[in-house]
């Protein structure tokens, strides 16, 4: 029976040694976190060539359009400015005779105001 009460102490012994420092140790910090990976950036897409406006054309050709195309461009400017000073010319006179048919609707106006509250009402007085 001594021997497994001694048995039995010396197991409990070493276990209290074996788990002490278990218990003894500090606890270890945390830990720290890993950045998370930075996004890869966006590229910006690389813009398309800029195409020549007049391609496989010597400059003298181009040029040669280009003159032809600014004179077509004027011959229309100078045509809209004729249009424009026609029309400015047709609103004048379509105001005009807007005034004057406004003038005559009001003298007209008039006359049956006159000729209905005449009628209506006759002058007492007769001079």
């Amino acid at each position: 029976m001594k021997k497994n009460l001694f048995f039995g102490l010396t197991i409990i012994i070493f276990s209290l040694f074996s788990i002490q420092p278990g218990f003894s140790q500090e606890p270890e910090p945390p830990k720290i976190p890993e950045p998370s990976p930075e996004p890869k950036p966006i590229k910006i897409p690389e813009p398309e060539p800029i195409r020549e406006p007049f391609p496989e054309e010597s400059d003298t050709e181009k040029i040669q359009k280009l003159t032809k195309e600014n004179e077509q461009l004027r011959e229309e400017n100078f045509n809209l400015r004729v249009q424009i000073t026609e029309l400015n010319k047709i609103i004048e006179n379509l105001q005009a005779i807007t005034l004057e048919q406004i003038k005559v609707i009001m003298n007209l106006v008039n006359q049956l105001q006159e000729t209905v509250f005449e009628k209506s009402f006759p002058s007492m007085v007769n001079l």
